[in-house]
């Protein structure tokens, strides 16, 4: 079947870690094997076991102890020692793993880690040099479709990670059970650029215009951006999910295709049978 991961991204608070839980969860319920891989070295606790942690080879309270840096500079320097240690320390982690495994990467919250720094990218190179196919789970917090504005900003966000990371890609729309008027969040799973525009223009001034007309052509153009929605108390929404993924990596379509082979093999044989009889 091959070896499948998943990169779990998008801004912190954005609902990652517990979709990462309620995704072992589901898996667990439909005898699915999955591991999970945290790459936060930021991170506390967990509500799911972790199979490979980050904190074993770097953690962010000893780097802003010993280097004097702040949050977001500590984290920086995580990823990019993670990035230095890709073959000597997650190599020798990924080695126990082989094929019809299946891992999710809960990755930390800082957005600029799939826009513009390296080190996710890497990962990603890493990953696939290794074997493994790699999908992008982005993960988007229901509250951005408040606004126009707000969407735009997440789209946006979602794009460059698309354009950095050249992954199949998933865009979530997360927290549904929390939306209040959840079909007026159908709109935008699917944004309809003219629409997006005339809400800007109409929120925005005038000297704002060209640039609203910019950003939905952007959107219009490439037509990259939808969103599926993830509601965390629906397990069919959770199944979903999952099955949108599996079709972006084609995950067990190498097995499908040999249990028809052997079918149709018993097929002839049985046919084969019946004549010698």
């Amino acid at each position: 079947m091959g070896k499948y991961a998943q990169l779990v991204i998008g801004p912190a608070g954005s609902g990652k870690s517990t979709y990462v839980e309620h995704l072992h969860q589901h898996c667990q319920a439909i005898q699915r094997s999955i591991h999970c891989v945290n790459l936060d070295p930021a991170a506390e606790a967990f509500a799911y076991p972790v199979s490979i942690d980050i904190r074993d080879l770097v953690s962010l309270e000893d780097v802003m102890a010993e280097l004097q840096l702040g949050p977001n500079g500590g984290l920086l320097y995580c990823m990019e020692y993670l990035e230095d240690n890709l073959e000597e320390w997650l190599g020798q982690e990924l080695e126990g793993y082989g094929e019809e495994d299946y891992l999710v990467f809960d990755c930390p919250g800082q957005i600029e880690l799939y826009s513009h720094v390296g080190a996710i990218r890497s990962l990603v190179d890493f990953l696939r040099a290794d074997g493994w196919t790699v999908a992008a789970v982005f993960a988007l917090d229901v509250a951005f479709v408040s606004e126009p504005s707000k969407f735009i900003a997440g789209a946006m966000q979602a794009l460059a990670a698309m354009v950095k990371l050249e992954l199949p890609h998933i865009n979530l729309l997360t927290k549904m059970d929390l939306a209040e008027d959840k079909a007026a969040v159908q709109e935008f799973l699917i944004p309809d650029p003219q629409l997006l525009m005339d809400s800007l223009s109409a929120s925005t001034g005038p000297r704002f215009r060209r640039l609203n007309a910019a950003v939905a052509g952007l959107l219009d153009e490439y037509s990259l951006v939808s969103f599926v929605p993830l509601d965390i108390t629906d397990e069919d929404s959770i199944g979903e999910v999952l099955l949108q993924i599996d079709m972006a990596v084609q995950y067990g379509e190498d097995a499908e295709v040999k249990i028809r082979e052997f079918e149709g093999q018993e097929g002839q044989g049985g046919d084969d049978d019946a004549g010698l009889d």
